[in-house]
């Protein structure tokens, strides 16, 4: 019964979203709190670039900088599809379906300041600086400091003992 209503929902275009889009933006907004950027990424719009698919994340993360700002910067959602098509961002979110292409977007992005997000455990291994995991049924994090300070950017303290495991 239960796999004939899933393939309904597939064969009929439906796609059921991720539940926990509203908790991954805030945490997402509260990175722009706890993470520090050069001074000349403080000026201007505070860009988030979502790679590969994630409607529900991209609609509360649009949402949200209707509402919001990252200090004094506005805040603008890009949702991206190929790796090719990463700019100059604050933030570069990789949605599971493209989780395959951190290693590729993390060369893209050498030299800027951008702040990689991905999900899934041990993807910070491979040039996340953060990255999204379910443990005890909950949302949580992973943090790579070392990842993060390569493309020049501090993490405070303060959010350190929310993450899952800090490398």
């Amino acid at each position: 019964m239960l796999l004939g209503l899933i393939s309904l929902f597939v064969l009929s275009g439906y796609v059921m979203e991720d539940p926990n889009s509203k908790i991954k933006a805030i945490f997402i907004y509260n990175f722009t709190k706890y993470v520090e950027w050069p001074s000349d990424y403080k000026q201007g719009d505070f860009v988030i670039e979502v790679l590969g698919s994630a409607p529900g994340l991209v609609n509360e993360l649009t949402s949200m900088a209707k509402l919001k700002k990252a200090g004094i910067q506005t805040i603008v959602i890009k949702n991206i599809s190929d790796v090719g098509d990463i700019a100059n961002c604050h933030i570069l979110y990789i949605a599971k379906d493209k989780v395959d292409a951190v290693s590729k977007a993390s060369g893209k992005c050498k030299g800027k300041s951008t702040l990689i997000v991905t999900e899934g455990p041990g993807i910070i291994d491979k040039g996340a600086g953060i990255s999204f995991v379910t443990a005890s049924n909950k949302q949580k994090f992973e943090i790579h400091q070392g990842n993060i300070k390569k493309y020049n950017l501090e993490v405070s303290s303060k959010l350190l003992p929310f993450a899952e495991v800090v490398k």
